[in-house]
């Protein structure tokens, strides 16, 4: 292996200086080899390290020697072999950050650059990546190996292209931060099966993004799938969620196949964004046509409407078969000049923001030339012009010209449309309005001193009673409520709360009431009230004998309105994580939730609202009000604030919140310390 990396170093024009190290040979493909790093007269940049993982250590002290600051370590056998080889890893790493060394790897396919000026390939892969503005980073190896043949099968070109394996030391976020300023790369792609620091991911990926489309591959999603990246490069997966959160906070665009992440690449990679969601199809065949219309609107984009004089243009140039309404079916018998004049028109109308072309083999298509009208045509326009030639052996021709050009191709027409759907998305995160995280003045001591009580009362969990104090504190809409221990408390605190009311069983084990009929309401009278008592402590003592029983919590009845849930959870590796999604009793059925770390700034917390299933019924559907949006936006921030601030909360539920066409009211809340 060390050998195909010297041969790849070699043999692709590598402009600077390469000394083989090998105390066993003379020479090594005619170059002159020495028996250490030490022995060389010249300074050196970067060792590439080729040997076993157990003699790596002794070769880092002579590099530190030497002032090498960068290795690349292609050796196997650490973390990813288990617990040995996870304290050999963590041996080198510390070996390397105490000398100043930065160290790519272990266990990596190494590191190309395309660049001209440098021209390296120190790595083992098969051949050298051609040049282009795409870099590619991948914990994987392997799927880099794939992954540059299938690029060169389709003419795709990578600035950088980065294998970086267990990244002991350098990880996903040093690269981001070069690729950021390397001027060579337009596109940033990704293969990761965990984050180092999802934190530091977020802020890096957020600023990178505001110019640099950043498209990533996340294994991992099932839990069969996470345990598989554990056994791989020993990665420690986090939750689906939590990378669903982080990457949506930073204008990742994740995708689910390496064919989609290439789709993305070769439009972000060679087209202009589209400033508006309104596309244009031209095809020569109604069937495509149509499955085009389809798969644009079901992506969430819509059909543009042209102006009159792009109707008449069109009437002009095409026969009176052609539609020329959107989709321009220019018809089977279509050579390149109806093409052209079709896309010429539909380009020039301002309420087209991007065009997908359609082309099907018919005896009388000059394929060739319809692909060369495309490229022209496109190149002198600020709009993204994606292609669909459908077929294979017939249009091969015509899809080399394209991608010669720079025009992106797609098999089928519906690729093209989530692929524009795609870059529409981007566009809309760049030229997103720009907001910041809100800190809102609450009684931070009040729910200090809640919390201590907890705490030295050595609970886990606070009382429903306690929870809503909490949120009190913390500006959250509450309803009046109290915790009635025994049966002497009842008519005190139903005069003071008022009739009619909700009763609720008060017991940390108990996290279900309604499963052991501990839910009361619409309570109007204080002999009702006794009565419900009596028996919401019976059937909780029958149905859990062993539940510690706090009492029944009284509380105030609220209007009937949309229940949603609120919640926090702490990752133990991501930190604070905020979910939100319809509440009552379906949410663990319907599971139409959405997530994001803590802290986020406004947009984030609007953005929750808007990406669940059930946000058209908050908006108001079939003439019912809307809910009052900016009210469960607040709760939202200031759920998030509250966990920031208290890292003692481990889980935190508000189910419901009922929130009404006017304001919300949080009815029930659950806080778990982690103590």
């Amino acid at each position: 292996m060390g050998q195909a990396v010297f041969r790849n170093l070699l043999l692709n024009d590598y402009k600077g200086t390469i000394y083989p190290i090998n105390p066993n040979y003379r020479s090594l493909m005619g170059v002159k080899c020495y028996p250490s790093v030490l022995d060389v007269p010249d300074p050196i940049d970067l060792a590439v390290v080729v040997i076993p993982a157990g003699a790596i250590s002794g070769f880092l002290d002579q590099c530190a020697a030497k002032d090498i600051r960068g290795a690349i370590v292609i050796s196997a056998g650490f973390k990813e072999t288990g617990k040995e080889g996870s304290e050999l890893e963590a041996r080198i790493r510390d070996q390397a950050q105490a000398s100043g060394i930065a160290l790519m790897g272990p266990n990596c396919l190494g590191l190309i650059n395309t660049d001209p000026a440098v021209s390296m390939n120190a790595s083992f892969a098969r051949c050298m990546a051609r040049p282009g503005n795409i870099a590619f980073m991948s914990q994987s190896g392997a799927l880099c190996t794939s992954i540059l043949d299938y690029a060169l099968g389709n003419n795709i070109g990578f600035s950088k292209f980065i294998s970086f394996g267990n990244k002991a030391d350098v990880n996903e976020n040093d690269l981001l931060r070069y690729l950021a300023e390397d001027p060579k790369t337009q596109v940033i792609l990704m293969y990761i099966e965990d984050l180092s620091d999802a934190q530091a991911f977020m802020y890096i990926a957020r600023e990178i993004t505001e110019k640099t489309p950043i498209l990533a591959i996340k294994t991992g999603r099932t839990p069969e799938g996470a345990t598989a990246a554990a056994s791989h490069t020993g990665s420690l997966a986090g939750t689906d969620e939590v990378y669903d959160a982080v990457m949506s906070q930073a204008g990742v665009l994740r995708v689910e196949t390496v064919q989609e992440l290439f789709d993305l690449a070769m439009a972000f990679g060679n087209q202009p964004m589209p400033v508006s969601g309104k596309m244009a199809i031209v095809t020569n065949a109604g069937g495509p046509g149509i499955m085009a219309t389809d798969a644009t609107v079901r992506y969430g984009l819509e059909l543009a409407r042209f102006e009159d004089h792009t109707t008449l243009a069109l009437k002009s140039a095409l026969p009176a078969t052609a539609s020329v309404r959107n989709p321009v079916d220019v018809i089977g018998d279509a050579r390149h000049d109806r093409y052209e004049a079709a896309i010429k028109a539909v380009l020039e109308d301002k309420n087209t923001a991007g065009v997908i072309v359609i082309l099907t083999p018919q005896t009388m298509t000059d394929i060739e030339e319809v692909a060369k009208v495309i490229a022209r045509v496109s190149s002198h326009r600020d709009k993204p012009v994606l292609a669909s030639f459908m077929g294979l052996v017939d249009v091969s021709k015509g899809i080399e010209i394209l991608r010669e050009n720079g025009v992106p191709h797609y098999l089928f027409p519906e690729q093209a449309a989530r692929v524009m759907k795609a870059m529409y998305d981007y566009r809309r995160w760049v030229t997103r309005q720009h907001t910041e995280e809100r800190i809102f003045d609450v009684d931070r001591k009040s729910a200090h001193e809640i919390l201590e009580r907890t705490v030295r009362s050595g609970r886990r969990e606070l009382p429903d009673v306690a929870a809503l104090e909490v949120l009190a504190a913390y500006g959250f809409p509450v309803l009046k409520s109290a915790l009635a221990r025994s049966r002497e408390d009842l008519a005190g605190l139903c005069q003071d709360i008022g009739f009619p009311l909700v009763m609720k069983i008060a017991s940390p084990d108990i996290l279900h009431k309604t499963d052991v009929n501990g839910v009361a309401v619409g309570i109007s009278t204080p002999e009702e009230a006794e009565k419900t008592f009596d028996r919401m402590l019976k059937d909780a003592r029958r149905s859990k004998p062993d539940a510690d029983i706090w009492g029944v919590s009284i509380q105030e009845m609220a209007l009937p309105g949309r229940e949603v849930i609120l919640g926090a959870t702490r990752d133990p590796k991501f930190g604070p994580l905020i979910m939100f999604g319809l509440g009552g009793i379906f949410t663990e059925v319907l599971k139409d939730v959405t997530f994001r770390l803590a802290p986020m700034r406004e947009l984030s917390a609007r953005h929750m609202l808007e990406e669940i299933r059930g946000w058209r019924i908050l908006q108001g559907f079939r003439g019912e009000e809307p809910s009052d949006l900016d009210t469960i936006q607040e709760c939202l921030e200031r759920l998030s604030q509250l966990v920031v601030e208290f890292p003692i909360i481990k889980e935190l539920d508000i189910n419901p919140l009922i929130a009404y066409p006017k304001g919300a009211v949080a009815v029930d809340a659950r806080i778990i310390l982690d103590i």
